[in-house]
């Protein structure tokens, strides 16, 4: 085994005993960043700062200006006219748009008029719901007008049953104007009903606003085809994933030039997250997971005969590079976290390398608290692969002291586990509460080449169980980690791999927290909305008895089929409205964790999703999170 120590602080020279640490309150009292955009003449960014309003269950924002080189930050009312609207055609005349308009009855006061008081939903195929939301019959639609908004809007997608923006998390960045403000071209999966919970096969489409015609621009491919932008050249750019279904696909940039796709990143192992031109037209630059982070890549374009792109790496460093927000001239300005500091907008020199934090909203709250060291470890798998472990430590560590330990366990499950800042899953506040934590990159997630990534699908119950076992074992042998108090906790594959481990342990753990876990995998395949994910991770249906890949997982990988085997304390928490791990999941982890006699509790969150985004309720979820913890490890 080897270590790597990134970040540690000086106790002496910082007077960290004199510090607070980090609180479940002091958390949700953190401002949220987020940039809109730099001002037409570049000298400006516009961000946004949410605060969560605990009296009121909601969210306050205020909106900066700031100099992009850095300086004082002055709120201001209203930035319509400081930054270029993409909405607005290239040429000033039209202005696009997008919302919800009911193309399908649905609805029971739909098909009878006469019964307005009824609440039935009727449906002749899948896809009846999505994330949080029941299918009402009403889909996304772009639209265009006069900028004055003289003329009616238009419809491109008129009586069309899809969606544009994409549901559930599609916005502005789905649809734009060509150069010659003749055309828009957006992104939508034109399928309906069970096809479209069975596809992934998403497409750009051009609509021309003199012939109102649409023509599809990526028919070949299966897989996803998304957030088409232009060159400064011109040259139609997207992001596109080539295996029909797969959701976690390698994602590639592609370049259409001459009638030509070229994909510029085709030979790089890797995975391309967002993505910017530069002012040239030369340089694409991107993010992208590489070594349990997150960082800023580039990668060259020519229209020169013989020319090759290659993806070179920009950053390197124990924080994550989130987002890019803008390029100018040598500088790139970014969003930043890492496990000590919630998202900041800073600027990264391309020439001296040096970084310059621009946005200071949380740096006063951090001064008061003490932060964690964190250490990245490099653990043997069981079959003798390296794997990258991330290890943070509660402030103020002594190693000749004895700390409680807890194995995380990422969802996705093809997510990075990387340099994040969660509102939720903080690691910091864990931490801060008194326990080491164990973050395994399991098989499974990007940012270790493409084959380790693809290695979890059809095997979630296999090396990665090991992994994560090969990982606690490896931590748990320092003198500092109390073995008889060790916890492993996650959400959603996460939670999947608690129920997993709960099963199989050997009486490793003390302590068991699943979050919107994967409990049954024959039920979960008959609730959940996006069957691709299903039909590709675990195999297919569980009726398809030659199906090899399917009876295997559903066999061997079941969490019920080990259930029997369950003797530890279990905290299980469900969202009401997650119908991409539906409710019934939680139910049955717990009604057999009770029946079974086992030391159990129920947290139910009605009005939440996959996902807890309300302030008290998270304030709840941490409340019972931490007491659970304390009463059990």
């Amino acid at each position: 085994m080897k270590r790597i120590f990134l970040f540690a602080l000086s106790l002496a020279s910082f007077g960290v005993m004199s510090q607070e640490v980090m609180t479940k309150e002091l958390l949700w009292e953190l401002g949220r960043v987020s940039p809109v955009g730099v001002t037409k003449d570049g000298k400006n960014l516009i961000y946004r700062v949410s605060y969560a309003n605990m009296a009121e269950d909601s969210f306050d924002s205020k909106t900066f200006s700031i100099p992009v080189q850095g300086g004082t930050a002055q709120e201001i009312n209203d930035y319509q006219d400081l930054i270029a609207n993409s909405a607005i055609s290239p040429n000033g005349e039209y202005i696009a748009s997008h919302k919800e308009v009911k193309v399908n009855k649905v609805l029971g006061k739909d098909l009878y008029p006469s019964m307005q008081k009824s609440d039935v939903y009727v449906y002749d195929g899948l896809d009846y719901r999505h994330w949080d939301t029941w299918n009402d019959g009403s889909h996304n639609h772009v639209f265009y007008q006069q900028v004055d908004k003289s003329t009616p809007a238009i419809d491109i997608m008129e009586n069309e049953p899809y969606d544009a923006p994409q549901k559930p998390f599609g916005g502005t960045e789905d649809y734009i104007w060509t150069p010659d403000s003749e055309s828009i071209i957006y992104a939508s999966k034109k399928k309906f009903g069970t096809e479209y919970a069975l596809s992934t096969d998403s497409d750009l489409y051009q609509y021309n606003l003199k012939t109102q015609q649409t023509v599809n621009l990526t028919p070949d491919n299966q897989g996803y085809d998304t957030n088409p932008v232009f060159s400064p050249q011109g040259y139609l750019t997207w992001s596109q994933m080539k295996t029909a279904g797969y959701e976690a696909d390698k994602n590639d940039i592609i370049v259409r030039y001459q009638d030509q796709d070229i994909n510029l990143t085709a030979d790089w192992d890797g995975s391309v997250g967002g993505f910017l031109w530069n002012k040239q037209g030369d340089k694409i630059y991107f993010t992208a997971a590489v070594n349990g982070t997150m960082q800023l890549f580039e990668v060259n374009f020519s229209t020169k005969k013989g020319a090759k792109s290659v993806v070179k790496q920009v950053t390197d460093g124990d924080f994550d590079v989130n987002s890019i927000v803008a390029i100018q001239k040598d500088n790139v300005l970014v969003t930043r976290t890492d496990f000590n500091h919630a998202s900041e907008v800073f600027s990264y020199n391309l020439k001296n390398k040096q970084w310059k934090q621009i946005t200071t909203v949380n740096d006063q709250a951090y001064q008061g608290i003490a932060l964690s060291k964190t250490e990245k470890r490099i653990v043997k798998t069981n079959d003798g692969k390296d794997m990258v472990v991330w290890v943070v430590y509660p402030p103020n560590f002594d190693e000749n002291k004895k700390y409680p330990t807890l194995l995380y366990c990422q969802g996705g499950p093809q997510s990075a586990l990387s340099q994040f800042y969660s509102f939720r899953w903080n690691f910091q506040l864990m931490a801060a509460e008194g326990y080491i934590i164990v973050a395994p990159n399991r098989r499974g997630m990007p940012g270790h080449g493409v084959e380790w990534n693809e290695a979890i699908s059809g095997d979630w119950g296999g090396k990665p169980m090991q992994d994560y076992l090969a990982a606690i074992d490896d931590v748990a042998k320092e003198k500092y980690v109390d073995s008889a108090r060790l916890g492993a906790v996650g959400a959603s594959y996460g939670g999947y791999s608690v129920f997993y481990l709960a099963g199989i342990h050997e009486n490793r753990f003390k302590s068991f927290i699943s979050h919107c876990g994967v409990f049954d995998l024959q039920s979960m395949y008959g609730t959940t909305e996006e069957l691709f994910f299903t039909n590709f991770d675990i195999g297919g249906p569980y009726w398809e008895k030659d199906n090899k890949v399917a009876q295997n997982t559903y066999n061997n990988f079941n969490p019920i089929n080990n259930v029997a085997k369950w003797d530890t304390p279990i905290l299980i928490i469900q969202g009401g409205k997650d119908y991409r791990v539906p409710i019934g999941q939680g139910q049955e982890a717990f009604q057999a964790a009770q029946l079974l006699g086992v030391k159990s509790r129920f947290v139910y969150l009605p009005e939440e999703n996959h996902w807890v985004i309300k302030p008290q309720n998270a304030q709840v979820w941490q409340g019972e999170f931490f007491k659970w913890l304390k009463e059990t490890l």
